[in-house]
């Protein structure tokens, strides 16, 4: 669980600062994006995320659970059927901040928290990466089911276009440097030829 801030809390008591950080999440949930102080917005974010990954069991006791906490029941009903599906593929992360500047009346600083709806995209691998993954996965190709073994085969394929592609470049580099630092026949001294 983790440990409560010290100092003062959002809005005077830690009741008025739980019924503060239930009605942003529901204005969270509902709208997908708000802007609030970013005060507000650093503290509304580990129970947005939370409640996100309540939602994301979607037994009925994580949706009682919600319920304890956001009263409204059509955003609970919005967080369970429309916000979790999309936050399936994501392990974490679920909101971004923002800065935004500084409000007008009282210069506090301000900022945007938002939900994070994108597709997941697996960051691509380095090619030291995939050689070195490539050469202990071939070893268990050999005992896995025909089935597996193709579609090990289809990546392990890839992954050596890719490599050679990288190879055939860089031979490519090669050739071009060394063709430039090598003297032409035209360059080359007459006198060595007469001997």
């Amino acid at each position: 669980m983790p440990q409560p801030t010290k100092g003062p809390r959002l809005g005077g008591g830690p009741a008025h600062e739980r019924l503060l950080l239930a009605n942003l999440a529901t204005a969270l949930f509902t709208h997908k994006r708000i802007t609030t102080t970013e005060t507000k917005a650093k503290r509304l974010r580990p129970l947005a995320e939370r409640l996100i990954t309540f939602a994301k069991r979607g037994d009925l006791h994580a949706r009682r659970r919600v319920m304890t906490i956001i009263r409204d029941k059509s955003a609970v009903h919005e967080l369970f059927t429309e916000i979790a599906p999309l936050m399936a593929e994501r392990e974490g992360g679920y909101t971004r901040i923002t800065k935004v500047g500084y409000r007008k009346g009282d210069n506090a600083p301000m900022a945007v928290i938002e939900l994070v709806l994108e597709p997941v995209n697996p960051k691509p691998k380095s090619a030291k990466k995939s050689a070195a993954a490539a050469a202990p996965a071939a070893a268990p190709v050999e005992e896995a089911p025909a089935a597996e073994v193709e579609v090990v085969a289809d990546e392990s394929a890839e992954e050596t276009a890719a490599e050679a592609a990288v190879v055939e470049d860089a031979a490519e580099v090669a050739a071009d440097e060394a063709a430039d630092e090598a003297p032409a026949e035209d360059d080359a001294p007459v006198e060595d030829e007469a001997k």
